[in-house]
């Protein structure tokens, strides 16, 4: 059986809709402001998007997990449920472009981790691509030049809480269908983020549940079609058109939110995109299972 012919024109317009709905994202939740806790407005996103769950409903019935995939599971979710009050956290706290800059971390620590817990080995171009990225992240921060904000360190942390997530995915995807790996995300964060939520809950208004219905909405449009952009050509051929999603975000930060734009956080965003792209590529010379994820894989 031969596979289907490479489209990169197609799967780079699927890539830049990709970045347009993650942006998208970005935006409405910057825009909804800090009233509502971080922890609550996570809850509602998830909570909201369960109805895009419909159509996987027949898979998880038919699925018969076993007691180390429900750990698996709930393991990842608790992963991804940290990732996202982080993600809700900063967004209030620093600069779109910045979140958008250091989110390109993730990728980075899945390869780490990838060495650490699935037996990966770390050349030496890898380890030379991973301290590139590590300096980007440096020059983002300018630690000593300025001051390292809240928001800052919850990007941090935030990004190895979907490196870890999407490491757990990649075990299960072998173990279950695609429908049933992304239902079981959605269901366990929700019920993750739950306790957090109503720990320290916020009367939203019905504005304020329209633009996470949105979000969510945008959120599954932007994993859609990066589905779709991967269907038409190699990882290889799209990973770098994610740049483009700093770049709409340092334009809709300055156009829209009034945010000074930071030459030092697009040199280092490009910094930690270029080490990305070259473990992608050096995964596909060399034909070994991919494990590095393309940068919007571990988003929202």
């Amino acid at each position: 059986m031969t596979s289907s012919p490479s489209r990169p024109v197609v799967a780079i317009f699927w890539m830049l809709v990709t970045g347009f709905c993650f942006v998208a994202v970005t935006a409405l939740v910057k825009y909804m402001g800090d009233r509502i806790p971080p922890a609550e407005a996570a809850f509602l996103r998830y909570l909201l998007g369960l109805v895009f769950l419909l159509p996987m409903l027949p898979a998880l019935r038919e699925a018969h997990l076993t007691g180390r995939q429900w750990k698996l599971f709930t393991l990842r979710g608790a992963f991804h449920t940290g990732g996202v009050i982080l993600w809700f956290f900063a967004m209030t706290r620093i600069p779109i472009a910045e979140v958008t800059a250091m989110n390109y971390l993730a990728p980075v620590y899945v390869s780490i981790g990838a060495a650490l817990f699935l037996g990966e080995r770390l050349a030496l171009r890898r380890i030379a691509a991973i301290a590139v990225a590590l300096i980007g992240t440096a020059v983002i921060l300018r630690p000593g030049f300025r001051e390292v904000a809240p928001g800052h360190i919850a990007m941090l942390f935030c990004a190895v809480s979907f490196a870890g997530s999407y490491l757990l995915a990649k075990i299960m995807a072998d173990e279950a269908k695609p429908a049933v790996v992304v239902a079981m995300l959605s269901i366990v964060v929700t019920i993750c983020l739950a306790p957090f939520a109503f720990a320290n809950w916020v009367w939203p208004t019905g504005w304020e549940l329209g633009l996470l219905f949105l979000v969510a909405c945008f959120a599954t449009a932007g994993h859609y079609t990066m589905t779709m952009a991967f269907a038409a050509a190699p990882v290889t051929v799209t990973q770098p058109v994610t740049f483009l999603q700093l770049v709409w975000a340092v334009l809709l930060g300055a156009l829209v939110f009034a945010e000074p734009v930071d030459v030092w956080v697009i040199l280092g965003g490009a910094l930690i995109l270029a080490a990305v792209s070259f473990i992608t590529w050096r995964e596909a010379v060399l034909k070994r299972r991919p494990i590095t994820p393309p940068s919007p894989a571990t988003k929202l």
